[in-house]
């Protein structure tokens, strides 16, 4: 497993994907009774994989993560490619519209939430990001003066800039005086370091002290970090975010199946419905492929007013 992380990052995956592949690794190791993974061949994998489909009944996207590890374990860890599996059993992919809440529902969810789980919900909601990208953002990424945010290494690797609401400047000011005094304190003590991605903390040995690289939304606690195990300030759980919107919808009352994530298709849904085109919602979102950005076409058409013919019967 110490093999699995060393490549991962040597081909530079994120942190999810190397936990995911660790995880799926081990439940793969465990379904055949801890059996080493170097004795066993593709049938193996097979039954594996439609284990999950079968009896496990996981969804497409499952399915296809953990062949994806048993793939990257096979030809990169032990050098033994799987080569063709024919007797795989792979789940049918559903076509599903993503939640939406309209601009009311937003509103209403909002006005439930307060303090730094509201601001990062409309920072979300406002500027279209994922949840790990607003947990992630380091002050050098806002820039008040034009108006964006800088998405660094989001999903697949991919940077990116998008828009940051006019009405957020001001709070989202307020909130950056508030970490820069935290950060002031730390330094008092002695701390005052982010963690770094990659060698950067070799390269730029100085700038994991600096206010530009601490995280918008900090911790409340200090982690040892490296190898001298000097205390750093990491960002905040995604968990903050995410329970306090749960329980926001509940308090709204409002009976959508929404997560925090729902803020994001909302985005892109409302900005469709404003006459942004597609492509410019595509950049904003990050998408690689236009066809992903397309579902919300379907999402806007299904809300469209539409008078049923029973409307106009007449009695």
């Amino acid at each position: 497993m110490d093999l699995v992380a060393t490549l991962c990052r040597r081909r530079h995956y994120s942190p999810r994907t190397e936990e995911s592949y660790r995880y799926w690794i081990r439940q793969y190791i465990y379904f055949h009774d801890k059996c080493h993974p170097g004795a066993l061949g593709a049938q193996d994998v097979e039954a594996f994989l439609n284990h999950l489909a079968t009896v496990r009944q996981v969804s497409a996207s499952t399915q296809t993560q953990a062949l994806n590890a048993l793939v990257f374990l096979y030809e990169a860890v032990l050098e033994k490619p799987l080569g063709r599996m024919v007797g795989l059993k792979r789940v049918q992919r559903l076509h599903r519209v993503p939640v939406v809440l309209t601009r009311d529902e937003v509103r209403a969810v909002l006005s439930h939430m307060s303090g730094t789980p509201r601001l990062m919900a409309e920072l979300i909601y406002g500027a279209g990001l994922r949840v790990q990208e607003c947990v992630t953002l380091r002050v050098k990424d806002i820039d008040l003066a034009a108006g964006s945010l800088s998405v660094r290494s989001g999903k697949g690797g991919k940077d990116r800039t998008t828009v940051l609401p006019s009405r957020l400047r001001e709070p989202l000011q307020q909130h950056l005086l508030r970490v820069a005094a935290l950060h002031k304190t730390d330094l008092s003590h002695g701390a005052g370091l982010a963690p770094m991605p990659g060698a950067l903390a070799r390269k730029y040995p100085s700038a994991s002290s600096s206010l530009a690289w601490q995280f918008v939304f900090p911790s409340s606690v200090q982690r040892p970090w490296g190898d001298q195990g000097r205390l750093a300030r990491w960002h905040t759980s995604d968990t903050t975010v995410q329970r306090a919107f749960r329980l926001a919808v509940r308090s709204a009352e409002i009976h959508k199946h929404a997560s925090v994530h729902t803020l994001r298709h909302s985005f892109a849904t409302h900005l469709l419905a404003s006459g942004t085109d597609i492509r410019t919602i595509q950049l904003l979102l990050g998408h690689r492929s236009l066809q992903t950005t397309m579902i919300y076409t379907h999402v806007l058409e299904a809300t469209r007013k539409v008078v049923s013919p029973f409307d106009n019967l007449e009695d």
